[in-house]
C-alpha cells in the first residue's frame, strides 16, 4: 500500500511540474489557416489578424470582426457589419498552447445563453505569414 501511495504520489509532482508552452504574443499579428468540417467535408479557412481587425476569408467569403484583448491569450470577437442574428454574438477565443508556428485554441460564445448548454469547440491555427 505504501509503494502505491508513493508511486501515485511521484506521478502527481512530475505532472504538476509541466507547463504548456505559450507564448502568445506570436499569434497576434498575422495570416493563419485552420482546417475544418462542413457537412463531412474539410475544408481550410484563412484569417489575417491586425492589431484590432480580424479578417476572415473563407468559401469565397470575406468577413471582418474587431478583436478586443482580454490578456496575452484570450480574446473577443465581434462580427463588424453581422448579417443574422447568430452572427452578432461575439465569441471568446482562448489560445491554450503554442509550438513554433502554430497554437492551439478553443472558443465559445463570449455570453452564455439561458436555458442552452455552452459549447466549446476546439482548433488549430497555423501561421503562415
Amino acid at each position: 500500500m505504501m509503494r502505491i501511495s508513493a508511486g501515485i504520489s511521484l506521478l502527481f509532482l512530475c505532472l504538476s511540474c509541466y507547463n504548456v508552452e505559450r507564448n502568445c504574443n506570436d499569434f497576434k499579428n498575422g495570416t493563419f489557416e485552420f482546417d475544418y468540417t462542413i457537412d463531412g467535408q474539410e475544408k481550410t479557412g484563412r484569417f489575417t489578424r491586425e492589431g484590432d481587425l480580424n479578417i476572415d476569408y473563407y468559401e469565397g467569403k470575406v468577413d471582418s470582426s474587431s478583436v478586443r484583448w482580454i490578456n496575452d491569450c484570450e480574446f473577443i470577437l465581434k462580427k463588424i457589419n453581422p448579417k443574422t442574428m447568430s452572427e452578432k454574438e461575439a465569441i471568446h477565443m482562448k489560445i491554450l498552447s503554442t509550438s513554433n508556428d502554430s497554437y492551439t485554441f478553443e472558443y465559445q460564445l463570449a455570453v452564455k445563453k439561458a436555458n442552452k448548454p455552452l459549447q466549446v469547440e476546439r482548433g488549430v491555427a497555423r501561421k503562415i505569414n
